[in-house]
């Protein structure tokens, strides 16, 4: 390590579900990586050999980290000058008008500006409102410190994070010679495919990846929709057309299109373009209007008004203990307007995320309709009594009730 540094990478924001696996990887691949969060308690959870949250594999590879003096992770922000490569995975949000807020990542990145140093390269990784990566780099001309700014959009799926890390094409964009090299170099200790973009051209193409994801879903849902209105199973007529045919074979099965990044970040493509993504927005209306749509199937056939319903699942995909941007909330919302009353339950989310949950065994005795919100393999071969809407198809019952 030159310029007297102590660790190789420093991974601001790293405590979170982008973050400690990156850190993890690298750690794992021979890099001395320090983690900073502002959060203390994911901080002394990872430092006592934890994952704040789920992620299959990636809590052993953790412990040997931790135990090979390869990783730590603090809450002081001098920690960002120890390394030599700087790695933001801060996001650029969205706020309550679905409108980006670009500044976001440089007022986040003020806060520890006064430790930056000559020699570091700094890796933006979270994804960036387009122009994002330059107003980074303006802000680094402006602290007069020889630093390049590379921007690597992550591409990982939640729980397949330390699979994919090492497996999927790291996209590499730096204007700078120099960062466009040393940005290589790092992520070449995970993956030897490397695809080089400019920044703006890599700040398009991590929008495009999520929103041509959520466009999908909204195809798979409105089919499904229309399939379901006139009494047909959706998924017998997708099972059909799918099979052996090459130009349908990412044709997804209907379900809610949630989690934090494909909603925020088509929203944030729509803002790109002036308003006037007029795929996007309807996109948003038809995956946001899934919920609704499953509450007004549901209030033609039964009397909400005198009935408890049971909601399985808050989390916001199969297999996670995550509910951020979760549609379970906005479906519990809905029902608290039009049912008698709504209780939930989830096998992966725990009491200290959210202490409104109840056990499943209660939920199917309490209930007198289920709604599988989230296809949990817990609830693979469920048995009960009641009338369960299941939009994913996961019990197999085919047509909506």
């Amino acid at each position: 390590m030159s310029h007297g540094f102590t660790h190789d990478v420093v991974v601001i924001g790293g405590g979170g579900h982008v973050g400690l696996p990156l850190a993890i990887a690298l750690a794992e691949r021979g890099s001395k990586t320090v983690i900073y969060d502002v959060s203390n308690a994911a901080v002394d959870t990872i430092n006592a050999g934890e994952l704040p949250f789920s992620e299959p594999g990636a809590q052993p590879l953790l412990q040997n980290a931790l135990d090979a003096g390869m990783l730590t992770a603090s809450t002081a922000p001098a920690t960002v000058a120890t390394a030599r490569t700087v790695i933001v995975v801060i996001g650029t949000p969205v706020d309550e008008h679905l409108n980006p807020d670009p500044s976001a990542i440089p007022r986040a990145l003020g806060a520890c500006s006064g430790y930056f140093r000559d020699g570091q390269l700094l890796v933006l990784r979270s994804t960036l409102y387009p122009g994002v990566t330059a107003l980074v780099e303006r802000m680094i001309a402006d602290l007069g410190v020889d630093v390049p700014v590379a921007f690597c959009p992550e591409r990982i799926a939640e729980h397949r994070a330390m699979e994919e890390l090492f497996t999927l094409p790291q996209i590499v964009s730096s204007r700078s010679v120099e960062g466009r090299a040393r940005a290589e170099e790092l992520f070449r200790m995970l993956t030897d495919k490397i695809v080089h973009l400019e920044p703006e051209e890599a700040e398009l193409a991590k929008l495009f990846t999520n929103t041509w994801r959520y466009i999908k879903f909204a195809a798979a849902n409105q089919f499904y929709m229309m399939a379901n209105e006139r009494g047909l199973d959706f998924e017998r007529i997708r099972g059909a057309l799918t099979q052996d045919y090459p130009r349908a074979r990412d044709l997804p099965g209907p379900g809610f299109a949630a989690g934090p990044c494909l909603f925020k970040d088509t929203m944030q493509l729509a803002a790109f373009s002036d308003n006037s993504f007029t795929l996007g927005h309807s996109a948003m209306l038809v995956n946001e209007g899934l919920p609704l749509y499953l509450v007004s199937r549901l209030e033609k056939r039964f009397d909400l008004a005198n009935l408890t319903v049971g909601i399985l699942g808050m989390a916001f995909k199969a297999g996670s203990d995550d509910i951020r941007s979760s549609l379970s909330y906005k479906l519990r919302r809905v029902l608290k307007f039009k049912a008698k009353a709504v209780i939930a339950t989830d096998p992966h989310v725990t009491e200290e995320t959210d202490d409104t949950l109840l056990p499943l065994e209660l939920v199917l005795e309490k209930a007198d309709i289920l709604i599988l919100a989230t296809p949990h393999e817990e609830y693979r071969g469920l048995r009960t009594d009641k009338p369960v809407a299941d939009v994913w198809n996961h019990l197999g019952n085919g047509v909506l009730v």
